[in-house]
C-alpha cells in the first residue's frame, strides 16, 4: 500500500501560477480529482508522477521524492490525457513493451493479464491505428497496470469511452481501490467522479477548493445559490409574488423576463409552481443559468 503527500505544493512557470500552496495526503482506494478545465489538475498529477518539479514544496510517494527518483515507477502507473501509442504497435506489442521496460520476469504473461484485466483480449492482436478512442484509451490502461502498480494515477481516463467501457472501467478502479491499491483520477464531470469514488480533492484556479467525503461536498454543492431565467404570461406579477418566498434572494426584470436568485435549489423549485398555479400565472421557461461546473466549484473556492 502506498502513500503520497503534497506538502504546500505550488509550480507556476513564468508569471502564471499554475497550482497554488497545495496540500493533500491520499492513501488506499480510490480518490477523484475534480475541477474544471484548466484548474490545475494535470499539473497536480504530473508532479505526483515525477514529470514535474514543485516550484515549492514537496511530493512524496511513500516519504520519497517523486522529482528525478526513478525508483518511483516501480510501484507507480500513470495514464496521461494526451494519447502516447505508437499506432503501428498492436495493443499485445505495446503492453508487453511496458512489461520489459519495468524488467518484469515473464512480460508475456504480464501483458496478457494486464490486457485480460481491460477487456481487450479479444482485440489483443490488432494494430493500435485501427483502435477506436475508447480501445486506445483501455490498452494504455493496461500499459500502466502492467507491472501492479501500488499507485495509479489517471488524467482524464474514461474519454472516448462508450458507456459499456466505461462502466468496466470505473468496477476495476473500484475492485483495485478495495484490493488496497491508491488510485487518483482527475475529472472535470460531476457524475463520474460520483460513481467511482467516495473521496474527492476539489480543484479550482490552482488552489484546493474542498477535500474530503463526496457526498457532503455534493451537498454544498446543492445548497449553494442558484440563478434561474424565468418568462411567464405574467412576468412582473409573478416577480412580485416571488419576492415573499422565503427561498427567493432577489428578483430582476428585463424584457427577457425574469432573473431569480434563490438560496435553496428544492425550496424554489417545489415553491414555483404553486406560487404561479396560486396566482393563475402560466409559466413559458424555467432555466438554471449558472449551472457550468465552473460556477459550482467558484462557490466552493468562496465557501
Amino acid at each position: 500500500m502506498s502513500t503520497v503527500d503534497l506538502q504546500n505544493v505550488s509550480r507556476w512557470y513564468g508569471n502564471v501560477v499554475a497550482v497554488n500552496d497545495v496540500s493533500m495526503t491520499l492513501g488506499p482506494g480510490v480518490t477523484g480529482l475534480l475541477g474544471p478545465n484548466g484548474a490545475g489538475k494535470t499539473t497536480v498529477l504530473h508532479m505526483m508522477a515525477g514529470f514535474l518539479s514543485p516550484s515549492k514544496g514537496r511530493v512524496l510517494l511513500d516519504g520519497e521524492p517523486t522529482w528525478r527518483n526513478p525508483a518511483v515507477y516501480a510501484k507507480l502507473g500513470l495514464v496521461s490525457e494526451r494519447e502516447a501509442v505508437h499506432t503501428f504497435l498492436t495493443a499485445y506489442e505495446f503492453v508487453r513493451a511496458s512489461a520489459k521496460m519495468h524488467k518484469l520476469p515473464d512480460p508475456d504473461a504480464a501483458a496478457k493479464r494486464a490486457l485480460e484485466l481491460v477487456e481487450m483480449t479479444d482485440a489483443q492482436d490488432r494494430r493500435i491505428g485501427t483502435y477506436s478512442k475508447g480501445m486506445r484509451q483501455r490498452t494504455r490502461v493496461a500499459a500502466a497496470l502492467v507491472h501492479d502498480p501500488q499507485m495509479l494515477l489517471l488524467d482524464e481516463p474514461f474519454n472516448g469511452m462508450d458507456p459499456r467501457q466505461r462502466m468496466h472501467m470505473m468496477d476495476l478502479l473500484n475492485k483495485l481501490g478495495e484490493r488496497g491499491h491508491t488510485i487518483l483520477f482527475s475529472s472535470h464531470i460531476l457524475e463520474e467522479v460520483e460513481q467511482v469514488s467516495g473521496a474527492v480533492q476539489v480543484i479550482v484556479a490552482g488552489r484546493l477548493a474542498a477535500s474530503g467525503d463526496f457526498r457532503e461536498i455534493r451537498r454544498l454543492m446543492t445548497n449553494r445559490p442558484h440563478v434561474f431565467a424565468l418568462q411567464s404570461s405574467d412576468d412582473r406579477r409573478l416577480a412580485v409574488a416571488l419576492i415573499s418566498e422565503k427561498s427567493v434572494s432577489g428578483v430582476e426584470i428585463d424584457n427577457a423576463g425574469l432573473t431569480v436568485r434563490a438560496s435553496d435549489y428544492g425550496s424554489f423549485t417545489r415553491a414555483l409552481p404553486r406560487i404561479a398555479l396560486g396566482e393563475g400565472i402560466r409559466l413559458r421557461k424555467l432555466l438554471p443559468s449558472d449551472e457550468s461546473l465552473e460556477s459550482v466549484f467558484s462557490y466552493l473556492l468562496e465557501a
